[in-house]
């Protein structure tokens, strides 16, 4: 691993980089805080494939990429005399301070929880006005909804035993059965069916699950018994339009053997 004057050194040239580029080249001087918004959303995807693959070489580059949108946002900033990358780590550095009085402080902490609720109450005399303001609007619903139940968890509002929570989704299975047998609104069927998904959300959480992680490994699951069956179908000279539910059951049952 390499030293702190190492790491230092790198970073520096990174910077001189960063000018050289938006001084030289076409397509970085172009680049404006709006149009890399969408850019740094596809690289933050691409780590997170990566930390799914578990291949640390491709994690290794695509925390590269994003410290680059870092550094890039940093320079827009300095060129509109906002911020620049030292008032970006400077912000950081005072955040971190703050919000960890239990390692640069006098405060005491019995367990990871405890630090939790203090980070949230610390939070809040920064001037947050709700323990939900700090989840981004934009998050994917499933990670928001998670996000959402572990800040209230820090301020108490969860159940008193997780296994209460299967009570919770029991009713929620069953309000939704009744409105797809009985009901005729779409829009009340979509709530019904957002509520058991919330639950089931809640439930992985208390359980210590990141049910973005867990449906992930579903997905690719999925995706590679059905490849299976449709490299199984082709050896076999058939189109799966032309098989029997049964015959791709079959098939089905194969690949999750292997």
């Amino acid at each position: 691993m390499h030293t702190t004057e190492e790491k230092l050194k790198a970073f520096e040239r990174l910077l001189e980089i960063m000018d050289e580029l938006r001084e030289k080249c076409p397509w970085d001087r172009e680049q404006t805080l709006d149009s890399l918004r969408n850019l740094t959303i596809e690289e933050t995807y691409e780590l997170a494939d990566a930390i799914m693959d578990q291949d640390l070489d491709e994690i290794r580059k695509e925390l590269g990429d994003l410290i680059l949108h870092i550094v890039f946002y940093a320079k827009l900033g300095s060129e509109k005399r906002a911020f620049d990358i030292a008032d970006v780590i400077n912000g950081i550095n005072k955040k971190l301070v703050f919000r960890h009085p239990h390692v640069f402080g006098d405060r005491e902490v019995k367990d990871s929880d405890e630090v939790i609720e203090n980070w949230e109450e610390l939070k809040m005399k920064e001037g947050n006005r709700s323990v939900l303001a700090g989840v981004p609007v934009s998050l994917p619903a499933m990670i928001k909804s998670h996000r959402m139940q572990d800040k209230a968890r820090a301020v108490g509002f969860d159940w008193d035993q997780r296994e209460q929570v299967w009570d919770k989704v029991i009713e929620e299975i069953n309000e939704v059965r009744h409105e797809l047998i009985n009901g005729n609104r779409k829009e009340k069927m979509e709530e019904e069916i957002g509520d058991l998904i919330f639950s089931i959300v809640n439930a992985a959480r208390l359980y210590d699950i990141e049910p973005e992680t867990a449906l992930e490994k579903t997905n690719r699951k999925f995706i590679k018994r059905f490849k299976y069956l449709e490299t199984r179908a082709a050896e076999m000279g058939r189109s799966l339009k032309e098989m029997s539910l049964e015959e791709m059951e079959s098939i089905w049952q194969e690949a999750k053997s292997i």
